[in-house]
């Protein structure tokens, strides 16, 4: 009770201020000329890897170096859901460590991340749909990931806004539900980890924008950025969408095609859709924010590109998606729209580990997974470029299962996760 009034009461101060005074959650750090590490992107992935790497590893000399501000890429485009049931042991047990980061990342990092486990409903429209459901239920379980299938009373009793009648054109004859999953504020999850990181001695450093690589007989010395030349012992990469760009500038290719990836949000309502809703047959899902705004988003755009914002055709087609599943919404009123750029592998699945470039690591590839991934995400890529070695995680995640063949197929399980 103390703690809730001493906040109150600094609102209301920072409110005469026009919040103009609020203390920085992380240091203004300009760059020095070597660090042991280096990681290219402060998103939530590159603030996690730089954050376990101290805490985890005791790396003492670590930057995050950032074209733009904090956050202000995918972080904070994206829609915030947070799930692990994925269907191929790798990406279950990949995403199911990240949910449990999730559980304790407020306590971990002493910033409340806002996660809310409400549950996240995947739905089922036809046969099909059914059986496939049932077989990621079943291997759920098999790796001790919390999972069940409601048939259309079970579906309406978790949700009751959306309509179940056997009339509509794509009838709810069922879903998967995981209760552990849910939502996280973006932003929060970016400040967070960047404060945190920050606290432990990494230097986060903003518009600082990379222009090259500084490589000597296949070895990665460092970077060339707009600040200047940094050495580095370790460089790591973590840029989403520009995955395939910041390769291109140390000299190799990725198996990666860069999207648009649009979203929006309506008008703040009162309370009615209590958990994730996601259909992978409609193309749609829906969440509603702790403001009371509804989320909502599809699939990548068909076209490469690296747009980030939106389009009327895309979100004539989200809309029309929802009021499949609720009908009810037909007169809510959108209040915006935005697109981020999602880097996305054949097999939908994300590539973490080592490149052909000595001392140089990529993690890169989430695709729509991204958000979800991002606590798990970074403590794997912490391990790699600290042990010079994959955990066992992230092992089956390298470049190189795309001359192997051991691929990871996660287009169905990844649907339009977001």
């Amino acid at each position: 009770m103390a703690q809730r009034a001493t906040n109150l009461f600094s609102l209301a101060r920072q409110a005469l201020s026009h919040h103009r005074n609020w203390p920085r959650l992380w240091a203004a750090a300009e760059p020095r000329r070597h660090y042991q590490a280096i990681i290219i992107g402060a998103g939530g992935h590159g603030l996690a890897t730089a954050y376990y790497l101290v805490r985890e590893h005791g790396l003492s000399d670590v930057a995050v170096i950032e074209r733009g501000w904090v956050g202000g890429g995918n972080t904070g485009r994206n829609t915030t859901i947070v799930r692990s049931n994925y269907l191929w042991d790798e990406s279950a047990h990949l995403y199911e460590h990240s949910l449990k980061l999730w559980e304790g990342l407020t306590r971990e990092l002493d910033y409340n991340v806002m996660f809310s486990q409400r549950g996240v409903l995947n739905l089922a429209h036809t046969v099909h749909d059914v059986r496939e459901a049932k077989r990621r239920v079943n291997a759920n379980r098999l790796n001790g990931i919390d999972a069940e299938f409601l048939d259309r009373d079970g579906v309406k009793a978790v949700c009751p806004g959306l309509d179940v009648s056997p009339t509509r054109r794509f009838p709810i004859l069922g879903a998967t539900w995981q209760k552990r999953g849910g939502v996280a504020r973006h932003d929060a999850v970016a400040w967070g980890f960047a404060r945190a990181a920050s606290r432990l001695g990494v230097d986060v450093i903003e518009n600082c924008p990379v222009e090259g690589f500084l490589i000597d007989n296949g070895v990665c010395k460092g970077v060339r950025t707009g600040k200047g030349e940094i050495t580095a012992d370790k460089v790591g990469i973590v840029v989403a969408g520009q995955s395939s760009v910041l390769a291109g500038m140390a000299g190799f290719r990725l198996p990666v095609t860069s999207h648009p990836l649009q979203a929006m949000v309506s008008e703040p309502i009162k309370p009615v859709v209590p958990c994730v809703v996601m259909s992978g047959q409609v193309h749609a899902y829906v969440s509603q924010s702790d403001k009371g705004e509804l989320v909502l988003g599809a699939g990548i755009d068909r076209r490469n590109g690296y747009g980030q914002r939106g389009s009327f055709p895309v979100l004539e087609q989200e809309a029309a998606a929802l009021l499949e599943l609720f009908p009810a919404f037909s007169r809510l009123r959108l209040m915006r729209s935005w697109g981020g750029t999602v880097d996305t592998c054949p097999d939908a699945s994300p590539i973490i580990g080592r490149t052909p470039i000595d001392n140089l690591f990529i993690n890169c590839g989430w695709g729509t997974g991204g958000f979800k991934s991002t606590p798990g995400s970074g403590w794997v890529f912490a391990h790699t470029l600290a042990t010079g070695q994959p955990h066992p995680l992230n092992a089956p995640f390298s470049l190189d299962r795309f001359t192997s063949g051991a691929l990871i197929d996660e287009h169905g399980a990844a649907g339009v996760a977001h």
